[in-house]
């Protein structure tokens, strides 16, 4: 059995050492002797929802969010990323992540820009460049998670060069140890479709990242708010929706497990998201279309690490506790430390990621409604928090290493001045809306009506 394979199996909570010697990994996938067209067409399917996610959920959601003047750097941040971080897995990523090689990186050679993967080669019922595209979607997504946390300050060049080598360094490693057959694999964690992998690199990554290039201009004393709430609830529904192929299509197959993936996705943001709008209502006197929007990430977050292994009523609990917590990290915690995670990546999905991965311990088993366990409440447990808490310290030694050698080769964050101009303007010579003069009349007057009739 190969590094894809395990990936497909352990996810439903079988033990990775015992298949990896009943099957003998590694080498190509021939687990079933012909493709099943039905799982094909779900994972094709799930491939296209999880780019949606990238370009445009993310974009919409994190643009709204930011001012006036930043909207098309966070724009043009997550498009570009999805190039570049695309190419690089095709070129280098893949192998790294999905070849044989040791516990904790596979060799960049054995499918360097994944030669030798023909249409023929099968990953389980699915074909293997199916598989390595699928994969990719989440390659794309994880570092551009991580522009929120420094939004509206770093500059394009700084942000690019960190994401290509955080994609190499961190994220390659940590999916190779868990979803590649290698350390984690081994030890059996449960990670379904990317607590560790990608919500927990990318939440520690984030709150590296806006600690050392420090806070906005005016924050916190200044109010920095939203532009464009309309954008964010649009990028919030696409987020949704997007995710049911983020985890369902984890599944890889058009089976019970993808559709149990997508019930218990749904349950957990329906209920974080009336958490998260309950304390805002409480607290405010009025409920919060950000809070809500804000909450239903949270609960998309939490969920997906254990989305294959729980049933409805972990999914209830795990959204309620997510709801609860990210809401505390992004509305309390951060104001008292004072660092500016400009969009709440470290609380919502560092936080949301973390909670997901060691609750599943708890609500995989079968008495709680689960899809069962092989080992004991306490002993997953004890297997999901020392995988988080290796992920996370790595994850932060290496991120401030990166970003130090980056700022060695290119300025890290714009200047005062140029920040206050706003990024769209200085780093691309564009505006996101051409605004009409304050004394504008904006009715057309009664002969221009007639013209254009």
């Amino acid at each position: 059995m190969d590094a894809m394979n395990a990936h497909h199996t352990n996810r439903f909570g079988l033990p990775a050492l015992s298949l990896v010697g009943l099957l003998g990994f590694p080498g190509l996938a021939h687990a079933q002797d012909s493709l099943n067209t039905g799982d094909t067409a779900w994972i094709l399917t799930s491939t296209a929802l999880v780019l949606f996610m990238t370009i445009p959920a993310l974009a919409l959601f994190y643009g709204g969010l930011v001012r006036t003047k930043n909207v098309l750097s966070i724009l043009m941040q997550c498009l570009v990323l999805t190039a570049a971080m695309s190419v690089l897995w095709v070129a280098a990523g893949y192998s790294l992540a999905f070849s044989q090689g040791n516990a904790i990186i596979g060799s960049i050679f054995d499918k360097l820009f994944m030669m030798g993967i023909g249409p023929e080669a099968k990953t389980g019922s699915i074909p293997e460049v199916l598989f390595a595209a699928f994969q990719m979607t989440f390659a794309v997504i994880t570092p551009a998670l991580i522009v929120g946390a420094f939004a509206e300050r770093m500059r394009f060049s700084a942000m690019l060069l960190f994401s290509t080598l955080w994609l190499l360094v961190v994220y390659t490693p940590i999916c190779h140890m868990t979803w590649g057959g290698g350390l984690f694999a081994e030890w059996g964690v449960l990670d379904f479709a990317g607590g560790i992998v990608v919500h927990i690199t990318a939440g520690v990554a984030a709150l590296v990242l806006c600690i050392v290039l420090g806070p906005r201009k005016g924050y916190p004393e200044a109010p920095i708010t939203p532009h464009n709430l309309t954008m964010t609830f649009m990028g919030t529904a696409m987020l949704w929706v997007g995710w049911f192929g983020f985890n369902a299509g984890s599944a890889l197959g058009a089976n019970g497990g993808a559709a149990m993936a997508l019930l218990v996705t749904h349950i957990s943001a329906s209920v974080a998201t009336l958490v998260w709008l309950a304390i805002d209502w409480f607290r405010e006197g009025k409920p919060s279309l950000l809070g809500a929007a804000t909450g239903s990430i949270a609960g998309l977050a939490a969920v997906t690490p254990a989305s294959g292994f729980i049933g409805p009523f972990g999914a209830v609990v795990i959204g309620m506790v997510a709801g609860g917590v990210c809401w505390y990290f992004a509305c309390v915690l951060k104001q008292r430390l004072g660092y500016d995670d400009s969009l709440d990546v470290f609380g919502v999905h560092g936080i949301g990621g973390l909670i997901g991965t060691l609750l599943v311990a708890f609500f995989a088993a079968e008495s709680l409604g689960g899809m069962g366990s092989e080992v004991s409440m306490a002993t997953q447990l004890g297997i999901q928090t020392a995988a988080a808490g290796i992920t996370a310290v790595y994850t932060a030694v290496a991120s401030f290493a990166l970003i130090k050698v980056t700022g060695l080769v290119v300025p890290l964050r714009v200047s005062d001045d140029e920040e206050e101009r706003g990024l769209d303007a200085v780093l691309h010579g564009e505006i996101g809306y051409e605004l009409a003069p304050a004394n504008a009349d904006p009715s057309p007057r009664r002969g221009e009506t007639e013209a254009a009739k």
